[in-house]
């Protein structure tokens, strides 16, 4: 059995325990370039295989467009970027980073967009998608509240309407060591 851990300190040890494959869904985005230097080569050292899902890289689509879409997205990829406990966040980065460095150290890898795809029936999710975007950029500060708050306002109408849908980019990965194990 394996016990709970600190994996943005302790990510050797973890991977110390008897293990064939290494999964991450929904975190590479939030760990630094250092932290995930350390689990490449730990996994690599071991010739474990990775899949990572839903890594956020960084496109959104909306429909219908609103003209403060693209400042709301570039705040929100700025906010993704803060250190979210295991220093600078790669961010929209990560995914790229990460099937990089897979490569580099000799492993051979599978990618995939698996996007969220949010539809006019998704009330609930979008507006919680919304509201946490609008306070992450609230939270950088180099905005002007009110324009944030208007974009929700209109962003909020869309949805009440059931006009509205969000695409939001992400990336999974199949990594493995090649030749024989």
């Amino acid at each position: 059995m394996i016990s709970p851990a600190d994996i943005a300190h302790e990510i050797e040890a973890v991977l110390e325990v008897p293990v064939d494959l290494v999964t991450a869904s929904a975190l590479l985005d939030l760990v630094s370039h250092d932290w995930l230097d350390r689990l490449t080569r730990a996994t690599v050292r071991r010739r474990l295989v990775v899949y990572a899902a839903l890594t956020y890289d960084g496109r959104v689509m909306f429909d219908p467009a609103d003209p403060f879409d693209a400042e709301m997205i570039a705040a929100v990829n700025r906010h993704q970027r803060g250190d979210k406990g295991f220093g600078p966040a790669l961010g929209p980065n990560a995914g790229e980073a990460a099937i990089a460095r897979f490569e580099t150290l000799g492993y051979a890898v599978v990618q995939g967009a698996s996007d969220w795809v949010l539809g006019r029936q998704d009330v609930e999710i979008q507006g919680d998608l919304l509201t946490g975007w609008a306070a992450a950029a609230n939270e950088l500060g180099d905005r002007d509240p009110a324009e944030i708050s208007q974009w929700l306002e209109r962003r909020r109408t869309h949805i009440g309407s059931s006009c509205s849908s969000i695409s939001v980019g992400h990336i999974d990965f199949f990594a493995g060591p090649t030749g024989a194990r």
